[in-house]
């Protein structure tokens, strides 16, 4: 029975310790993604101005 106990109490603690390393995992994955979506999107917005400023020097 101790030795069942044990087990249990020792996967407990490796879940934990996984999850914990896991969600700093997660956050850095999270970050680079949203770095990546924010440039994408600047340099969209960019174009977008820049075309639309030319079209108004035509104009």
């Amino acid at each position: 029975m101790e030795a069942l106990i044990a087990l249990f109490l020792g996967n407990v603690v490796q879940t934990t310790a996984l999850v914990t390393e896991l969600r700093q995992v997660v956050g850095l994955v999270a970050a680079a993604l949203a770095a990546m979506i924010a440039a994408r999107l600047g340099w969209h917005g960019t174009d977008r101005v820049i075309a639309w400023r030319e079209r108004t020097d035509e104009d």
